[in-house]
């Protein structure tokens, strides 16, 4: 009988003082955070045509795409101020309109750019055309925005009936650092923030959920296995053994994310590359954020929630 050695991204029974490094990990987030808010004002997101409104399309040019051209050509057809920028490939453009007042004014608009494009340089072919009015995007924007509010509340709700109020207070405020540095990278990659976008923040918002309820289940089970074991030297201990786990399921997420990100198209890319990030974000923190913010708010309190009275009269003794 053969048996099938064990895949392990580090040794067991390992010994990290991740704790040593509460203050650097927990000072680089507020900064990152921090960054991210002013990110968030100014410049602020690249706000797709989900949640801006208007018309985008995407071209494919028979040869490399002459921008200038294409701009001269859309100008004279009496578009106000369109954006004409590469993407992907040099032959891959993509067209960026205000919104009009209904459907038939935007196949009007269509129509006048394919004329346009196919004067400038023959062969052109139209990919994908979008678009979405201005009520429809605000609506939309809203909607995202309580999504995102109403699945951050939701799982304080969930940590706080499950552990004790020191986790859930940990992991909510770990998640609100997690997404302010999501939307500081879509910031600073420019990547389009729509729908897809949103899902991809709840989406990390999920993983780092599990990733932080797995540890936390462990510390908890340690409390009541080490009953009188320093709370940093429990969170060490419980880190440590749950990390082949932890660093298992983040390489799995992220192998499967990198070819979206790298061969996706312009359709998928944001979304993985922002997955990416977040699958890195989200895993440190668990360590790094999460885990110190619990040793804060509860060293004192939580080892004294465990210890019986029992034990507390033989420890006096």
């Amino acid at each position: 009988m053969f048996l099938r050695p064990s895949f392990r991204l580090v040794k067991d029974n390992t010994t990290f003082k991740f704790m040593k490094g509460r203050f650097a990990g927990l000072i680089a987030s507020a900064v990152l955070s921090t960054a991210s808010a002013v990110l968030f004002f100014t410049p602020g997101l690249n706000l797709g045509i989900d949640f801006k409104g208007g018309i985008v399309m995407e071209v494919k040019t028979p040869a490399e795409a002459d921008l200038s051209a294409i701009r001269v050509a859309l100008a004279q057809v009496g578009l106000h101020e369109p954006q004409v920028q590469r993407f992907g490939g040099p032959q891959q453009v993509a067209i960026r309109m205000e919104a009009t007042e209904n459907e038939a004014a935007t196949q009007k608009v269509v129509s006048a750019v394919r004329v346009a494009l196919e004067k400038v340089q023959p062969g052109t072919v139209i990919e994908r055309t979008d678009a979405v009015g201005a009520s429809v995007s605000a609506e939309l924007f809203q909607d995202g925005m309580m999504a995102l509010g109403l699945s951050l509340l939701m799982i304080l709700v969930y940590i706080w009936f499950r552990f004790e109020w020191q986790f859930a207070v940990g992991a909510v405020v770990t998640l609100v650092l997690d997404v302010t540095k999501a939307i500081g990278f879509l910031v600073v990659t420019r990547f389009d923030f729509d729908l897809v976008m949103v899902g991809a923040i709840l989406t990390i918002i999920g993983y780092s959920t599990n990733d932080k309820v797995v540890v936390y289940d462990r510390m908890r089970e340690n409390l009541r296995k080490y009953k009188t074991m320093p709370l940093r030297e429990l969170i060490d201990l419980s880190i440590n053994e749950t990390l082949n786990r932890t660093l298992g399921t983040s390489m799995t997420l992220f192998l499967a994310s990198l070819p979206l990100a790298l061969f996706g198209g312009s359709s998928l890319s944001g979304f993985a590359w922002t997955m990416l990030f977040g699958i890195v974000v989200g895993t440190s923190s668990s360590i790094f954020i999460a885990a110190p913010i619990l040793l804060f708010l509860g060293e004192k309190q939580l080892r004294r929630d465990i210890v019986s009275p029992g034990t507390a009269g033989a420890a006096s003794r």
